[in-house]
């Protein structure tokens, strides 16, 4: 499937599934050659840790020519196959006497495989594998999932939301989950200050306010669907970020009000985890799936507000969903079928949109736009299926077997 991936983006459409790698090169070369480090040497769209991947890449040069995606496509399919070898050693919860399933990593494999080059050929790529490792062993280590987060956000800022979900399901969160947190990033700032580049170390956080719409983005999707009909919506390239967005009546406001309800949205998920640990009470730690579903379900809440609220809309962010149904699925965690059906369908649809057909999204071809707005129609159903399973009642596996409990009440003071 790696092949598959690395043939299609190497050789068959390299211009557009791999043409990030081509800027990651360059941002390297520039690094290597000229001194003008990212980061070090002014404001940079990332955090200062995706430095780290893209000069792995470059171990075989930062010229021209296909050896620097070459080493890019090995690397990720290394880390790809490390997930895919912790997803098959996972054991479902307070049942170790279970061998273990092969449905989260072929799983694993099926999303990759719908979701196309861009699976691999981007920054994300690197990341999605080790938060799969991060969450299949959360509640065994959660030190090391929190340093492993916070390390991965340092790469690409999207898991760090994931601490919050680590931080509700876990007895000592400020011990296990913000101290390593903590560590991590201070390191990770060191490093930048002692390097010089102190003064930029948080412009990631505010190099892209001034975005518009992206035309992918859920909240373009009734602009979308309008430019099929309506000559004012315009599709327009934002040139000095080389992105394309959509402009409307009212589309800025949109843009303006999905950047605070971004935030707003990732501290009401929040709050409903923290509603249904306490609501969980002593349930929390009897050794059930529970606390595994609050935090794996609280993963992929966290995931799905940053995608809904999000003005931004790139292709390679459909790849967040992965890593916490591939891991549900491996600890056979009830209740996920549904979920893991739609987010194939997401990748599957996303695929199609980017790289194949993004031109038909650009000059309004009708099925193409319809299949990008079922994508994000799909994204809201996920999230509204997520928050009712937060909020509707305990799995079947874990409900407690109340005539069981009586047995051994009754049982006990004679013994």
């Amino acid at each position: 499937m790696h092949g598959w991936l690395a043939l299609v983006g190497l050789v068959l459409i390299p211009q557009e599934a791999f043409w990030d790698l081509d800027l990651y090169r360059y941002w390297m070369w520039l690094g290597i050659n000229r001194g003008e480090w990212p980061v070090l040497s002014g404001s940079w769209v990332y955090p200062a840790g995706a430095i780290v991947p893209m000069l792995l890449a470059g171990v075989a040069g930062t010229g021209g020519g296909p050896a620097y995606a070459g080493v890019w496509v090995v690397l990720v399919t290394v880390l790809d196959a490390v997930a895919v070898a912790v997803l098959l050693r996972a054991r479902r919860p307070g049942r170790p006497e279970e061998a273990p399933t092969t449905l989260g990593a072929w799983w694993w494999l099926a999303f990759l495989a719908l979701l196309g080059p861009v699976a691999m050929g981007r920054l994300d790529a690197v990341i999605a594998p080790v938060v799969v490792v991060a969450l299949s062993i959360a509640l065994d280590h959660p030190r090391i999932t929190s340093a492993l987060l916070t390390a991965a956000a340092w790469v690409k800022v999207a898991p760090g939301a994931l601490v919050v979900a680590l931080f509700v399901a876990v007895r000592r969160p400020w011990r296990s989950v913000v101290v390593p947190a903590a560590i991590v990033s201070v390191a990770v700032v060191g490093v930048v200050a002692a390097l010089g580049g102190i003064t930029h170390v948080a412009s990631f956080l505010t190099e892209q306010e001034e975005r518009g719409l992206q035309i992918e983005a859920p909240g373009a999707t009734p602009w979308l669907v309008a430019g099929l009909f309506s000559p004012s919506v315009e599709r327009y390239l934002n040139e000095p970020i080389v992105t394309w967005e959509i402009r409307g009546p009212g589309s800025q406001a949109a843009a303006d009000v999905l950047g605070a309800l971004f935030f707003v949205a990732l501290g009401a998920a929040a709050l409903l985890l923290w509603w249904r640990r306490e609501h969980l009470g002593a349930r929390m730690w009897a050794g059930g799936v529970a606390r595994t579903e609050l935090l794996v379900r609280g993963a992929l809440l966290l995931t799905l507000a940053m995608l809904v609220f999000n003005k931004v809309g790139s292709p390679q962010y459909m790849g967040w969903l992965a890593p916490p149904v591939a891991v549900a699925l491996a600890l056979r965690l009830p209740g996920w079928r549904t979920t893991a059906w739609l987010v194939l369908g997401v990748a599957g649809a996303t695929q199609v949109v980017f790289p194949w057909f993004y031109p038909e999204v650009l000059s309004g071809g009708v099925a193409v736009t319809l299949t990008l707005a079922a994508r994000n129609v799909a994204l809201v159903v996920l999230l509204v299926l997520t928050v009712r399973a937060l909020v509707g009642p305990l799995p079947a596996d874990d409900q407690p077997d109340l005539r069981r409990q009586d047995r051994i009440t009754s049982v006990s003071p004679a013994a």
